[in-house]
């Protein structure tokens, strides 16, 4: 069997499969239309470019968690490539919540917001060929992620595909330019892995296609100096809470040889929070016990819980 073929391949954004997804209603420029409705123009920026900007949020219970710092990330990447969003913070969340009410959701639910600079007047990359004002879509669907993940843990492959400089395109933002990840995320699956654990220009550990990375050594958390990584909400988060907790936790640069050695590692992101890592380049990492992840698991969890009932008290 091809490595690529392998059935028991698995991602940190691996769902329980929920039919209710067929059925989905889709947020498009103001309009919420059933999933096979929704559609944008061939000549929309974002379909012939990557010109744009998204965002991944959850909702629970009714609430967006850490709504504010999506946002801040959101509007902070717009401005950054003069995207012009065209409403405000409560704009979007009026958006929001209509395309939730509209499909009955309030738990469990992951949400990718997606705004392109819309569509151009001809088929060519300068910018003021997009004319008509930007593209909005929201898509949410119902995604609870697999329960085996936590016990499998997901398999890494460093590969060559690098993280790059800032002046290249910086990781920060988060665009719909991905060709940088995908080519990493195809270098692990041909590797035989289930992700690429990417390294920064001077060959450091940094991140993976999809996810922030963590190390565990002798009971302090690890991750990069964050100059080279995506601007993770809940990688912030998590050096928050160990912060706030006692858990030594370090940003700073290390190599291959120390995350090889680790005792625990561990991927972030919205969409699966802390997801444990198996391995690296075939090599085991710890003895599969994991405590101190375990620990910010329930932390991260509680200060989720803490951040949907403020919004609630508003």
């Amino acid at each position: 069997m091809n490595t690529i073929d392998r059935i028991d391949s698995r991602t940190t954004h691996d769902a329980d499969e929920d039919i209710r997804n067929r059925d989905i209603k889709i947020y498009v420029n103001g309009e919420i239309v059933p999933r096979d409705e929704a559609k944008v123009s061939v000549y929309d920026s974002g379909f012939m470019l990557g010109d744009g900007m998204w965002e991944g949020m959850r909702l629970y219970k009714g609430k967006w968690a850490f709504f504010d710092e999506h946002m801040d990330r959101f509007f902070d990447s717009c401005k950054a490539v003069s995207l012009d969003v065209g409403t405000d913070r409560a704009g979007i969340l009026d958006a929001l919540t209509r395309t939730a009410e509209a499909n009955g959701m309030t738990d469990d639910v992951h949400c990718r917001l997606m705004l392109t600079r819309g569509v151009k007047a001809r088929p060519f990359q300068h910018p003021r060929l997009s004319r008509s004002g930007p593209t909005l879509v929201i898509i949410m669907e119902h995604s609870k992620p697999v329960d085996g993940l936590q016990g499998q843990g997901i398999r890494l492959a460093t590969v060559a595909q690098v993280r790059g400089l800032p002046m290249s395109q910086d990781a920060k933002y988060n665009s719909h330019s991905k060709l940088n990840c995908v080519i990493a995320a195809l270098q692990a699956e041909q590797a035989g892995a289930d992700e690429a654990l990417m390294l920064d220009p001077h060959g450091f550990v940094n991140t993976t296609n999809a996810c922030n990375f963590f190390i565990v050594r002798r009971g302090a958390v690890w991750t990069s100096t964050g100059d080279y990584c995506m601007n993770g909400v809940t990688r912030a988060k998590v050096i928050e809470v160990c912060r706030d907790n006692g858990i030594p936790v370090l940003e700073k640069n290390y190599s291959l040889y120390e995350a090889y050695g680790a005792d625990e590692a561990f991927l972030t992101g919205t969409f699966g929070a802390q997801t444990p890592v198996a391995s690296i380049d075939g090599k085991p990492i710890g003895d599969g016990t994991r405590p101190v992840m375990a620990r910010i698991r329930q932390l991260y969890k509680e200060l989720v819980e803490r951040n949907v009932s403020d919004q609630s008290h508003d």
